[in-house]
């Protein structure tokens, strides 16, 4: 049994910065990669962040390169989205994801949601202007 936990969220200004992090508990030997997707209110869910776990490999969003920083924790199962000048386009539902199978989340591309199978609760994140 996996389970994710997100924390960290808020309500911020623009031009703020922000951190978030995804606790994982259960097997997550069995993790591929972990990612950060988010959802505006009346919106697709959508992928923000992802991070290979054996090569280190980070991939963004094009609207969040350059000012959101995906990491790992080496000493605990978890996982951090460092959010840097932040704009009210940033508002949504931050959701934390772990992709179990390598196969799957190769073959889905690290941006869809069907490469994941495990979900976190999710987190709100709001900016004001």
């Amino acid at each position: 049994q996996v389970q994710l936990v997100e924390s960290g969220g808020g309500s911020m200004q623009t031009g703020d910065s922000l951190r978030l992090s995804c606790a994982a508990s259960g097997q997550t030997f069995t993790f591929y990669a972990m990612a950060w997707f988010r959802q505006a209110p009346g919106e697709e869910r959508e992928f923000v962040a992802a991070l290979s776990w054996g090569g280190g490999t980070a991939y963004y969003d094009d609207s969040v390169k350059g000012r959101f920083t995906i990491s790992r924790d080496n000493t605990k199962d978890k996982i951090n989205l460092q959010m840097n000048s932040l704009k009210p386009d940033d508002t949504a539902v931050y959701y934390c994801a772990a992709a179990g199978a390598a196969g799957k989340w190769y073959s889905s591309g690290y941006a869809s949601q069907a490469g994941y199978e495990h979900w976190g609760q999710g987190t709100q994140v709001t900016v004001s202007s």
